[in-house]
């Protein structure tokens, strides 16, 4: 197993890997990112994200996608916005290698906090994280405004 940083060439694969989680969210028709959005928004002049990919025998079977975020009461944060390990590689540890470089890259930039999103039904990764020390909060909510719904809003305006 090899991770490493994303580059341009592997955005197809993280696609892929993209929709793979879809599916597995019960989800399928809900990503329209393409491959070009992808290269844009994580290679140009202001990356929106970065990516850590992980091969074994030159194919990708995962990736840890993450972005930086500011919270008021902690300064530079890093946001996990998708932790993916291919089905036929799960139980391998590829996921808890992928996992294990966010943190350090949260070490290495001296970030204070480190936070994601689970879904409450997918009981392996809530014991993986709450195993890994990460805290849960079941008081918080995730809010969300779709186009739709931004669309609808401002023309109440």
């Amino acid at each position: 197993m090899n991770i490493r940083k994303g580059n341009p060439e592997d955005m197809e694969s993280v696609l892929g890997l993209i929709q793979e989680l879809a599916i597995f969210e019960k989800e399928p028709d809900a990503v329209v990112v393409t491959v070009d959005d992808l290269v844009r928004d994580g290679f140009g002049e202001k990356p929106l994200f970065h990516v850590f990919v992980a091969e074994v025998e030159k194919e990708i079977v995962g990736i840890a996608l993450y972005y930086y975020r500011y919270s008021t009461w902690k300064g530079k944060t890093i946001h996990l916005e998708d932790l993916i390990v291919k089905d036929k590689m799960r139980g391998t540890g590829l996921g808890s290698a992928l996992y294990a470089e966010i943190m350090k890259q949260g070490k290495r930039d001296n970030v204070r906090r480190v936070e994601w999103n689970v879904l409450d039904w997918n009981t392996p990764a809530v014991k993986f994280y709450e195993n890994s020390g990460a805290k849960i909060l079941e008081e918080w909510r995730v809010v969300q405004m779709d186009e739709a719904g931004i669309d609808s809003f401002l023309e109440k305006l």
